[in-house]
């Protein structure tokens, strides 16, 4: 039966409140939202799904998690897929955007360490609760026992956050969209007579000790105005910087740069809701694309 008439059910041990139909569009999309009281983050969390409705069978589905799923109104997901279905660019997908909260900094970074100011201490919590809470609810809620695929995507922090998500469990991913990365998460403040690029950089440092993860494939994007600083001084900005240092070290690992990475530099792009806008289509285009 389509989507649509899939009912909603509780869950033992979590609380799960339903929104309705909030907004269909002409090519079908159901934006329904569910607020799930998370064990590991102690608090409820909020994720809205954008459902293509038409989809007969759940499992033919690809599953996208986005972080930061309250900036996905402004910044137009709806109407963004409802273009790519309209023209027969993309193929289905549902996208379930994941609300932050004011302990974002803490929740968001990577699972195995803090950086050097304590933030990303409870990422291992929030990585808990995707993998254990989150994913099965979702195979749950759409009666499927997996999806055609899964990825997951990100913002700025978010980015950083998805990325070490997906690196740690290739057993459950197979891509990450990473917009505007905060890939400079670091062990020594910058300032640290003995900080150095090659060790301190926290991400850089795990791609470089862990191994290839056959399947995975990785969308980077970076504005040229995404920030100012430059600390090497080479005249290219540090998110420019870190997202090509970072992309090399995949290389480095055995991924290829044409089939397994697309990198996008959007020249007046900045670290910002409506750069990330404009990235969007061309991601979902790459990763879901006809």
């Amino acid at each position: 039966m389509p989507l649509s008439n899939l009912f909603l059910k509780q869950q033992k041990n979590k609380l799960i409140i339903f929104g309705g139909m909030q907004a269909v569009k002409s090519a079908g999309i159901l934006l329904e939202t569910a607020v799930l009281e998370s064990v590991p983050l102690n608090r409820n969390v909020q994720v809205d799904f954008y459902l293509p409705t038409w989809v007969e069978d759940p499992s033919s589905l690809s599953l996208l998690l986005i972080n930061d799923g309250q900036d996905l109104q402004a910044l137009g997901l709806l109407p963004i897929l409802d273009d790519l279905y309209a023209g027969g660019h993309i193929s289905p997908v549902l996208c379930a955007g994941i609300h932050t909260c004011a302990e974002r900094k803490m929740e968001y970074g990577v699972a195995t360490v803090a950086d050097y100011q304590g933030w990303g201490a409870k990422a291992s919590e929030y990585t808990e609760f995707v993998i254990t809470e989150l994913i099965p609810y979702i195979l749950d809620k759409y009666k499927v026992s997996g999806f055609a695929g899964k990825a997951f995507a990100g913002f700025s922090l978010g980015a950083l956050s998805a990325l070490d998500i997906v690196w740690n469990h290739p057993d459950e991913f197979t891509g990450a969209g990473l917009f505007s990365g905060s890939f400079w998460w670091r062990i020594k403040d910058q300032t640290d007579p003995a900080y150095n690029d090659d060790t301190d950089r926290i991400m850089h440092r795990q791609i470089q000790e862990g191994e290839y993860r056959p399947g995975l494939k990785f969308f980077f994007e970076c504005g040229e105005e995404d920030e100012v600083e430059d600390r090497n001084g080479n005249g290219i900005i540090d998110s420019i910087d870190d997202t090509q240092d970072l992309i090399t070290e995949l290389v480095k690992k055995g991924y290829d740069l044409q089939k397994d990475i697309r990198y996008l530099e959007i020249p007046d792009g900045r670290h910002e809701v409506a750069t990330w806008a404009r990235a969007m289509p061309e991601f979902l285009k790459w990763g879901w694309g006809k």
